[in-house]
C-alpha cells in the first residue's frame, strides 16, 4: 500500500512538473497599461508572447492589482515564475541581462516650441503647471529648482486628493499626458515607457524630450534619469534565468520592434539621445 501511495505521489509530481515545463507563468498587472492588462493589450504582454514562442511554452498569467507586494505575494511563493519588467540588478530577485534602456522625458505641445533641455531650462521656472508622479526623479528635481511646493496641490488634484497612507495611489500616465495635450498643464515629466503610447496617440501633436542622466539635486548629488529594464525570476531559479537570457538574445530584434512600435525612446548606454 505504501509503495502504491509513493508511486501515485511520484506520478502526480511528475505530471505537475511536466505540465509546468510546458507553461511560462508570468506575474503581470491586471490593469497597468501601457505595460499589461487582462486583455493582453500592454507592450509587456506582447513581449511575453515572444518569450513563450521562443521557449515553446504556453503563457499563463497570474495577475496582481497592487505593485507594492506582488514580488512577496506572487513571485516568492511560486505562484508565478517570471516578471517581465524590473530594474536591472533589483536585489530582491535574480535579473536577466537588460533588454532595453530608456529614460524620463519632458512632454510638451509642439505648437508651444518650448526650449526644454534639462532641469535648468528656464521654462521650468515659469511654467504654470507641471505634471509628475510623486516619488519619481521628477519630484526630486522639482524640489531642487524650487517648484515642488507650488505644484503640490495640482499633483494631489490629479488623483482626487487621495492619501497614499496604506493604499496604492495610481497616477495614470494617460491622464497626465492628456493634461498637457489639453493645455491644463504646460509640461509633464514622466518615465518614457509609461507615457510614449499616449504621446503617440494624442490628437494634439506632442514632443518628448529625453532628460539627460545624472541631473543634480539641491545638494549636488546626482539624480538618475536613465534606467535599464530586465526580466526577473526567484533568486534560486538559475535554470529559468539562463533560458530567459538566451531567449532575450535570440529574439532581441523582435523585442526592439515592439518597443519602437510603442514609441519608447531607446537609449544606448548612458547616451541622452534616442536611437532612430
Amino acid at each position: 500500500m505504501k509503495k502504491l501511495i509513493a508511486y501515485l505521489t511520484g506520478a502526480a509530481l511528475l505530471a505537475l512538473s511536466s505540465a509546468h515545463a510546458d507553461t511560462l507563468k508570468i506575474c503581470a498587472a491586471e490593469d497597468e497599461l501601457p505595460y499589461s492588462n487582462q486583455k493582453g493589450e500592454g507592450f509587456e504582454n506582447k513581449i511575453a508572447q515572444v518569450l513563450g514562442d521562443e521557449l515553446g511554452k504556453k503563457i499563463e498569467y497570474v495577475f496582481w492589482s497592487d505593485p507594492r507586494y506582488f514580488l512577496r505575494d506572487f513571485l516568492d511563493p511560486g505562484l508565478c515564475d517570471v516578471v517581465i519588467g524590473v530594474d536591472a540588478g533589483d536585489p530582491r530577485v535574480a535579473t536577466t541581462a537588460p533588454y532595453y534602456r530608456s529614460g524620463y522625458v519632458f512632454i510638451s505641445r509642439q505648437q508651444d516650441g518650448l526650449n526644454l533641455k534639462d532641469w535648468d531650462s528656464e521654462v521650468l521656472r515659469t511654467a504654470k503647471r507641471i505634471a509628475f508622479v510623486p516619488g519619481s526623479p521628477a519630484e526630486t528635481m522639482l524640489r531642487a529648482i524650487g517648484r515642488y511646493n507650488d505644484q503640490f496641490n495640482y499633483s494631489q488634484e490629479l488623483v482626487g486628493f487621495k492619501s497614499k497612507r496604506n493604499q496604492y495611489v495610481k497616477y495614470d500616465s494617460e491622464k497626465l499626458v492628456r493634461e498637457v495635450a489639453s493645455g491644463r498643464a504646460d509640461i509633464a515629466a514622466l518615465w518614457a515607457p509609461a507615457a510614449a503610447r499616449y504621446v503617440k496617440a494624442s490628437s494634439k501633436p506632442l514632443t518628448m524630450t529625453v532628460i539627460p542622466d545624472h541631473q543634480r539635486r539641491a545638494d549636488g548629488e546626482p539624480v538618475g534619469h536613465h534606467y535599464s529594464t530586465s526580466m526577473a525570476v526567484r533568486k534560486d531559479d538559475k535554470a529559468l534565468l539562463a533560458q530567459l537570457d538566451k531567449a532575450i538574445k535570440n529574439r532581441h530584434q523582435d523585442i526592439v520592434q515592439i518597443l519602437e512600435a510603442e514609441g519608447i525612446p531607446l537609449l544606448d548606454g548612458d547616451a541622452a539621445t534616442a536611437r532612430p
